[in-house]
């Protein structure tokens, strides 16, 4: 528990230092979009007004999962980062269509859309630098939470949009042609929308209690069933809590010799170690039972 804690922490600094980096720079960006005209900077402020908000629900999120297990809330509140994960890949969806919209009605109608280009340029070059070092701060943290990657990804969204943004930039600097302005704002949109997907559907998958993708449940059974005293296991069930924290439950066939001499003690922790030590499965529930109560059983399942 000390070691989570301990990520927590890290994770919550993190997050508070990445929010720092980009809702500073989300001022810069807004004046610039204003001074230059440009859309694509625009629309990489609107995606970074979605990190201000998605670091925020992260770190929030961080801090309420850190609570302790109470009576209500057997598991704790880590479901809370998963919770913050689905509002940011609501909220990138919305981003994302909104700016394509946008996109779109310029290059039908572009009237008399103006774009200052240099200072642009200079603006998407500063967005760039600040996204690496969100980025950076951020690095680590994303293999932990689904939060922390929420946040993450949103992060590396701008820096692509930064890069989009700057060669847009340079398109109208050389030639003057200021639909790829717009072209630009279509593109930071195309690179948002799969993100938020994949984010959505690693939020879906928990909330769903699906096995975690990584985790093979008739590997896991093979190797149960491999344990000394262990006829068969039976109504197995793993899912997760948060991202990194899978739960395992399951009914377990024992030899009837094992009860008459009293093992199930040892059996119980051979099989938690083995969880444990082959699976990473930290939190293992096992119902022993022998043979004859089995067959007995109405409702059983692999």
């Amino acid at each position: 528990m000390s070691h989570d804690h301990a990520h927590g922490t890290a994770n919550r600094r993190r997050l508070a230092i990445a929010l720092v980096i980009v809702g500073v720079f989300f001022v810069v960006e807004v004046v610039g979009a204003i001074l230059s005209g440009s859309l694509a900077l625009l629309a990489d402020a609107g995606h970074m007004v979605s990190d201000v908000i998605g670091l925020t629900v992260a770190l929030v999120a961080s801090a309420i999962a850190a609570r302790p297990a109470t009576d209500r809330h057997t598991f704790g509140f880590q479901r809370a980062e998963v919770l913050g994960a689905l509002a940011n890949g609501v909220l990138l969806t919305v981003v994302a269509v909104s700016v394509a919209v946008e996109g779109v009605r310029r290059l039908v109608w572009p009237g008399e859309a103006e774009v200052v280009a240099l200072p642009m340029l200079a603006v998407a070059g500063a967005g760039l630098a600040a996204n690496v070092a969100a980025l950076l701060v951020l690095r680590g943290g994303d293999r932990e939470s689904l939060g922390m990657r929420g946040a993450a990804l949103e992060v590396l969204g701008d820096l692509i949009g930064s890069v989009v943004a700057i060669a847009a930039a340079l398109v109208i600097l050389a030639t003057g042609f200021v639909p790829a302005d717009a072209i630009a704002s279509l593109v930071i949109a195309a690179l948002i929308v799969p993100r938020a997907l994949v984010l959505l559907r690693d939020v879906v998958r928990v909330l769903t209690e699906s096995a975690p993708r990584e985790t093979s449940v008739a590997e896991i059974r093979a190797h149960l069933e491999s344990t000394e005293g262990v006829i068969a296991v039976h109504d197995v069930h793993v899912w997760a809590i948060t991202s990194g924290s899978p739960v395992f439950s399951a009914h377990v066939v024992v030899d009837a010799e094992l009860f008459a001499a009293g093992d199930t003690g040892a059996l119980l922790e051979r099989l938690g170690a083995c969880l444990t030590d082959h699976f990473d499965v930290a939190h293992s529930t096992f119902q022993l039972e022998p043979a004859d109560h089995a067959e007995r059983e109405p409702h059983t399942h692999r």
